[in-house]
Parts: C-alpha cells; structure tokens; sequence
C-alpha cells in the first residue's frame, strides 16, 4: 500500500478535481502491475495496473489508495474493470467520500465475489487526499499557508531587507511546494512590495494558476507575474469598489488573452475582498488545494476568516530583532485565548532552516 501511495503522490498538482490514487496488484508475492492516475479525463490506476498485470491479474490481490469507483464518468467504473480481470483480493486504504460512489464501488466488488478489506494506511491515505476530501465534503479548496521568518519571527529587517531570509534549499522546497498546488495566492501588497512572478523555477516543474487578492485593482498592468507564466493562468480577485476605468484596463487585457480572469467578490464593509465568498468560488472552479504565500495583512485574514487548514513555515537560524521589523502576522490577536493553535506538528531540518508543519486546531476533518 506504501508504493501504491508513493506512486498516487506523484501526480500531486495534476488531478483535479479528481483524487490521488495508485494501484500495485501482487500475485503469489510479486508486483505484477502498477499505475497512478495523471490527471482528468485519463486512465484511472486500476486501468493502468491492470493493463500492465494482464492475464497475471487474474486470482491476484489489488491494493489501491482509494477505493474504486462505480459509476460512469469521464472514464468506465474501475469496479467493473477489476471484476472482469478476475481479481481474488481488493484492499483499499480508504472509501471514497464522492457520495457517487461512497461505498457502492466495494459493495459491487463484494457482490462479484471479490474480497475486500479497508483501511490500510487509512492516515496517510487520508492525508495525500485532504484536498479532494475537503473539496467534494465542503466545496471549497483546502488552504495551506507558508511563511517564513527568522527565530524571533521577523520577516523582514526595520529598513525593509526581506531576501533572502531562508536559505538556498528552503526555497527550492517551496518551488516543489507551488508544484503540487492547483492554484498559488498573494495579496496586492505582495506584489507591489515584490514584483513576484510566482512561477515554478524547477526543471519540469508545473505552474500553479495564480491569483492576487486585489480588492481596487491597484496591481500594474505590466507587473512580472502578469507575464511570468506561459502555461498557467493569472486569476485577480477584486470587488466593485476597483474603480470603472481600473476594471475596463483589465477586461481589455483578459479579453485578448485567454489565461487572465478577474473574480469579482462580495466586499466587506471595510471594502476588502470578502474572502469566504471567494473560497466558495475557487470551489466552484473546481480548485481542490491552494498555497498561500501571502504577507501579514492577508495571512491574518485567512486566518481570522477560518480558511487555513495547513500551516507551513519556515524558520531561518536568524536573530533580527527591532520593534518596527515586520512580522508573521501584523497586529496579532489581543488575548491568547484568541490565538491560532496547531496540531499534528512535524518539524524537519531543511538546509540550514527547519521548516514547521502543523494542522490548524478546529481544520482537521475527518477522512
């Protein structure tokens, strides 16, 4: 099950709106096919196992991350296709929590004649697949927020100097971060501050869609992640508080190009983007898991708005120091009982950098 999920993880970025899953079918002992699914619309794990297997499938055990499905969708039941290879055991790490399927695709394995058994590595199944179990329980994206910051928690000098806080190999493991997410956000701020292009700079790296929180269309028309990306799209959120001439400049641009679109939001009555209006939009657009690398302003948002699932920061062997140095998180709470607390922490030396990992208290859900 363990090289089942290792394989289903190697499509992380390219699924969506569909789930990670990875088959190995094993006769008397020995691995006799394999396969993950690489993105929508293509042959599902069990497909590919299979094929790979061939008439070896038959009487053999099938271990597969997610349990199959049962129903007619881009491609035919995954169910049906192992019932007909002949398959004797089918283990699963999870069921599926697609109400179309949710249970129905063991439950017609079952009928066949097939064993079944659930729930091996059910954890780490469950984790690789948060985002699709958030996205189709909740219909929203699942957020991940990344910081990063010295030991005292500054992100940047009293001048200003911000780059480059973390090392050398703590970015790299970002640009692998930006990699496995549908989609990449910052906050106006961050683009003004920065001129991001909030690409992926590794060798066959993806791109993440990108998208700025942008609540008056401030953001230059010629700024780099405007044409940083050659693959990926460039989404603005804003309000009807941008002004008329501001938004008619960028529906001229996104209406000679196919990859920019501005989502217009609700606003709050402090004329920001209303940003549980847009998490309900990303769902919409089929968005499953969204890395946020945004500045204090924003990051506090998300947080106080309740988004944040997942939290990633990156903490530099730095003293900085300095009451007017900037922060994670701005202002910050009043009382602690108002505070943000984590769960499941993971810390893991990254470089010269440890990189803390932790589930927002009150975000775990059930899988």
């Amino acid at each position: 099950m363990r090289q089942a999920l290792r394989l289903a993880s190697r499509a992380m970025g390219h699924t969506r709106p569909n789930p990670l899953v990875g088959c190995v079918i094993v006769q008397d002992g020995r691995v006799v096919g394999k396969g993950y699914h690489h993105r929508a619309g293509e042959a599902h794990a069990e497909v590919l196992a299979l094929h790979q297997a061939g008439s070896a499938a038959q009487g053999a055990t099938v271990y597969v991350t997610l349990e199959p499905c049962s129903h007619q969708g881009r491609t035919p039941p995954c169910a049906d296709a192992l019932i007909r290879a002949g398959v004797q055991r089918v283990v699963a790490a999870m069921t599926d929590p697609n109400p179309r399927v949710a249970g129905q695709g063991l439950q017609r394995l079952q009928a066949a004649g097939v064993a079944v058994t659930v729930g091996v590595c059910a954890e780490e199944a469950g984790w690789l697949n948060q985002p699709f179990v958030t996205w189709i329980t909740q219909g929203r994206p699942l957020l991940t927020l990344k910081m990063a910051a010295s030991l005292d928690g500054k992100t940047a000098t009293r001048t200003g100097e911000s780059q480059w806080i973390t090392g050398a190999l703590a970015r790299q493991h970002v640009q692998r971060m930006r990699a496995r997410h549908d989609l990449v956000l910052v906050g106006i701020g961050t683009v003004l501050a920065d001129n991001p292009r909030l690409n992926c700079r590794l060798r066959g790296g993806r791109d993440p869609i990108r998208l700025v929180v942008d609540s008056t269309l401030r953001m230059p028309l010629d700024a780099a992640i405007v044409g940083s990306s050659g693959t990926a799209a460039l989404w603005i959120a804003t309000t009807d508080r941008a002004p008329l001439e501001r938004r008619a400049a960028w529906q001229r641009l996104a209406s000679e190009r196919g990859d920019l679109h501005l989502l217009l939001c609700r606003s709050t009555p402090a004329g920001r983007v209303d940003l549980a209006d847009l998490w309900m939009q990303l769902g919409q657009r089929e968005i499953l898991s969204v890395l946020a690398e945004s500045g204090a302003t924003l990051s506090a948002a998300l947080l106080d708005a309740g988004l944040v699932d997942r939290l990633a920061l990156f903490l530099a062997p730095l003293l900085i120091g300095g009451q007017t140095a900037a922060g994670l998180l701005g202002e910050g709470v009043a009382r602690l009982a108002e505070a943000h607390r984590l769960t499941d922490l993971r810390v893991t030396p990254v470089g010269a950098d440890l990189l803390v990992e932790g589930a927002l208290v009150n975000r775990c859900l059930p899988v």
